[in-house]
């Protein structure tokens, strides 16, 4: 097994633990969010899309590693480089925009004194 069969089977693997977050995230963020409907909590539906969103970003962060891994491990071309960024421009946006719709602003931006304390 040569060099670039090594990396082709990383980035895989990444890629296989990127998709895990997210199928695992959601079915965890269903399971809480029912559980928590059974119990009459209040805020199950922000909570759960707190929760989910989060599992897809991390799901996300995954992805982009295992692109970078299978792009810059082997000798990228100019195109392979390209699709990269586009990728990972792509994935970028989504990564802000899910956090803006999780936190309700963007993520450079701090957060208040209440929303840190209702993280912990």
């Amino acid at each position: 097994m040569g060099f670039q069969e090594i990396i082709e089977n990383v980035g895989r693997i990444v890629d296989a633990i990127g998709v895990a977050a997210v199928v695992i995230g959601a079915l965890v963020a269903t399971l809480i969010a029912g559980w928590r409907l059974l119990q009459r909590q209040p805020g199950v539906y922000r909570q759960f899309r707190r929760f989910l969103g989060r599992s897809i970003l991390l799901g996300l962060e995954f992805l982009v590693a295992a692109d970078i891994i299978r792009t810059v491990a082997v000798t990228p071309s100019l195109t392979d480089v390209a699709v990269l960024a586009d990728i990972v421009l792509i994935r970028t946006f989504l990564s802000w925009s899910l956090e803006l719709e999780i936190t309700g602003r963007w993520p450079w931006q701090k957060a208040s004194q209440s929303e840190m304390a209702e993280e912990n």
